[in-house]
This record gives C-alpha cells, structure tokens and sequence, in this order.
C-alpha cells in the first residue's frame, strides 16, 4: 500500500510539473504576442495595469496610435485645415511679425543692451517661471500675464470692435481683451523656452454668453492644457465643456478645426 500511495504521489507530482511548464510555455507565447506599445498604453492609462490595458487594447493594435505617441494627439482632439487669406489669417499674420520684432527685441536685452520697459515687463513675467519646469513653469507665467493685464474691451480702449494688440503694446497700455492676454501669454512661454509645436492660440465660439473667446494652449508632457484668463485654473482640453473650437493659430499660421472630428 505504501509503494501505491507513493507512486500516486509521483504521478501527482509530475502532473503539476507539468501543467506549470505548460502554463510558462502559454506565457512565454502570449507576451511575444503583445502589441509593440501596450506598455505605453497601460503608463498613459495611469498605471492601472492588466485592466487598463484590456480596456485599451483596441487602440493598442492600431499602428497610427502607437506611431503618434502621446504627443502626438491633436488639440481637442480634431484635425483641422487651413484658412483662406483675410479675416482670422491676415490678423495673425500681422500679429506674428510684431512677435517676430519684439523677439529680436528681448534678445538685445537679454544682451544688456537698451531694454524698453514693455521688454522689461515680457522677460519679468517669464522670470516668474525660472527654476520651475512642466506645469509649475505653465502655471506661473499663466498667472503673471493675468496679473499685469486688467481686462477692457477694444470699444472701450480703442473706439473699435476688433483691435489685435502687439505683445508689447499691451504690456504698455496694461490693458487688454481675450486675444491680448493670449497673445502675451504665447509670446511669454515661447521665450521661457517651450517649443512653438507645443503653444497655440486658440478661437472658441463660447456657447453661454454666444460670443467668440481666445485663449492659450500649452502641451505639458503630452497633454494640452487650456490658459483661460477668465480663469484660473488649468484645464485640460478635453475638458472644455460649454465651447466650440473655431480656429487655431501658432507657427504655421491659422487653421480651421473640423468640428465632425472632434472626439467625444
């Protein structure tokens, strides 16, 4: 009876052998079948592991996804075109040599050569980001740009509907609409070192009050955040609720957002 029960239990032994070999060999085959960029969806899924990943694993087997990377997703999540010449264009395009200008400007300074003081006002609100890096840097020169601008409307400070300040003309009068205090901000964060792919100007069409509004986007470490200066928090595009994107504007001019794109 004795050498029965032990040759059950060799018998038993080898069985579990081998079923775990068995389960390593399913492993092994099922790892080298794992889609080249599930790690980077389970990291941009916050870290949640085999749930997130079964979650994403759609998106894991599409190449253009794991092509594009977390950079490359597109401001609101849509795809855009360019605008004809006049209206929005030829506004940026006047903007965009003032910034050019005053850029060569701050350069002399920063050289310690003459500084005007409107000059002066753009390197001490980018100073408020020195030592800081990511959001903090963001959040900072955000706030210094709402803090030496006080809100007013183009009929109230220049007799007209639709006026595009300078940079500099801005900081000289201290005053200033939507559009002006991006324009600041987008000047600003250009000089505190931020790449131009990652800082636009966006157009909203704000739904309560109906009316068009401008703002700054910044992408910080793959993700878009919104610099809105009737706000004073950072919030993520995708979390813009109540606005329709219209137009975004940045290094390669005006581009019009295509709303059938937009996810969500």
């Amino acid at each position: 009876m004795a050498s029965a029960r032990q040759s059950d239990v060799k018998r038993h032994l080898g069985a579990v052998r081998l079923a775990a070999a068995a389960s390593l060999v399913l492993a092994a085959l099922a790892l080298s079948r794992t889609p080249a960029g599930a790690d980077e969806v389970v990291r941009a899924a916050g870290g949640r592991g085999a749930a997130a990943l079964a979650e994403n694993a759609s998106s894991a087997v599409r190449p253009a996804a794991l092509q594009a990377g977390p950079q490359g997703r597109p401001l609101f999540g849509m795809d855009s075109e360019p605008v004809a010449a006049g209206g929005v264009t030829a506004k940026w395009r006047m903007i965009e040599e003032d910034i050019a200008r005053e850029q060569e400007v701050l350069a002399r300074c920063r050289k310690q050569a003459p500084c005007p003081a409107a000059a002066q006002s753009v390197l001490h609100i980018v100073a408020e980001g020195s030592g800081h890096i990511g959001l903090a840097r963001v959040g900072r020169i955000n706030r210094a740009v709402d803090l030496a601008i006080a809100p007013a409307s183009d009929r109230a400070q220049w007799g007209v509907e639709d006026h595009w300040s300078s940079p500099f003309e801005t900081l000289q009068t201290g005053r200033g609409d939507c559009e002006d205090y991006a324009i600041v901000k987008y000047l600003a964060l250009l000089q505190a070192g931020l790449s131009p792919a990652d800082v636009k100007i966006v157009i909203l069409k704000n739904l309560a009050p109906a009316e068009d509004h401008a703002a700054v986007a910044a992408r910080v470490d793959g993700a878009w955040l919104i610099l809105d200066n009737r706000k004073l928090a950072l919030v993520r595009d995708t979390a813009i609720v109540g606005a329709i994107p219209k137009f975004v504007l940045d290094e390669n001019g005006a581009r019009r957002f295509l709303p059938s794109t937009r996810a969500g």
